[in-house]
């Protein structure tokens, strides 16, 4: 059985609590879930997450931990309070605070009584390419730092990683079927990539292997973000 009704996730990179609110009420009932970063959780904190999480949506909580395996142990419990859907971590945490992420993750969610999230690990932002990991003095391209990432990430337990669309088929190659893929970065076509590097189409992800596709400015800034959503849906929803 799918988690999500499609793999669509909108992401709600905005401040504006009424505005998120008004996306999630138009697009409820048309993609599979919502992502909300760093920008709406430092506006707005637990409480805009529960304004959110009322409507009855499921949520990935994109906040990508990288700390000290006991920090990230601890902000997981925090986090899981909010009974989220996706949580992510930074897979250069390590092997050690992967696996306590994950342990705490699991254990927080029995005490709870509520369903474990897929918890995945970021590998390369899509704000990057070779050029910058050359500067920050990561060797390898980046499908080779991808998938030596998505090896430990699968090592450590985790449930999957966040990739750019251009590693899907590399990081499909290492690691196994029922590993996650969470995939942004993605721009319909004739759409602007914006701050994006490395990017797809949606049909293009989705047939590669993406597991899920996440899209924020295509649909939010549209002028009709449910016509946006709809026509992404129907374009992953043809035949290959």
């Amino acid at each position: 059985m799918q988690r999500f009704k499609n793999p669509l996730f909108c992401a709600l990179d905005t401040g504006d609590l009424e505005k998120a609110t008004a996306l999630v009420d138009a697009l409820k009932d048309t993609v599979g879930g919502f992502k909300l970063g760093l920008e709406f959780f430092c506006a707005h904190g637990p409480k805009g997450v529960k304004a959110i999480a009322k409507r009855d949506v499921p949520l990935f909580i994109d906040l990508k931990f990288h700390d000290i395996p006991n920090t990230v142990a601890g902000a997981m419990r925090s986090i899981m309070q909010l009974n989220p859907a996706i949580l992510t971590v930074h897979a250069g945490g390590g092997l050690a605070m992967m696996r306590a992420a994950a342990d705490s993750a699991a254990d927080t969610a029995s005490k709870l009584s509520v369903k474990m999230p897929w918890l995945v690990a970021v590998t390369v932002l899509t704000s990057l390419d070779a050029g910058d990991l050359d500067v920050l003095g990561i060797e390898g391209s980046t499908h080779k730092v991808v998938a030596r990432l998505a090896r430990l990430a699968e090592k450590a337990g985790l449930d999957g990683v966040v990739c750019a669309p251009h590693e899907i088929s590399t990081t499909r190659s290492v690691a196994g079927q029922d590993f996650k893929l969470v995939v942004p970065g993605i721009r319909p076509r004739g759409t602007d990539a914006g701050d994006q590097k490395r990017v797809m189409t949606p049909k293009e992800a989705v047939e590669t292997g993406a597991t899920v596709i996440v899209v924020g400015r295509p649909i939010t800034q549209s002028d009709d973000p449910v016509g946006a959503a709809q026509s992404i849906i129907d374009a992953i929803s043809e035949p290959f």
